[in-house]
């Protein structure tokens, strides 16, 4: 269950960038999208308290970082038109090899 709990935590992690480039953008409300991105703050930081009671800090830390920085990265690609050359993706499958080398070892 921590360990979905972490998975979670991470997807969180992943809306507040995208909550703060949101409301960045022309035509949408700063408002709603900052609120957005607080309320994903605090629902990543809720789910990452949680899963490190089993689960050792420094490991749920870098896996929740991993997943909201290579997340973030995909958002960037997919819908802001983000670079996606190959060195870029290569260094994001580092950090998923690590990610997975964390938890395996």
């Amino acid at each position: 269950m921590n360990w979905i709990a972490l998975i979670i935590a991470g997807i969180f992690e992943i809306g507040w960038p995208l909550g703060i480039k949101m409301a960045q953008q022309p035509g949408y409300s700063k408002f709603v999208w900052i609120l957005f991105a607080v309320a994903c703050m605090a629902m990543s930081g809720g789910f990452l308290w949680y899963s490190q009671k089993t689960i050792p800090i420094g490991t749920a830390y870098a896996v929740w970082t991993g997943i909201g920085a290579v997340g973030t990265l995909l958002v960037g690609i997919m819908f802001f038109n983000d670079s996606a050359n190959i060195l870029r993706l290569m260094s994001a499958l580092l950090i998923v090899v690590g990610i997975v080398g964390l938890k395996i070892f």
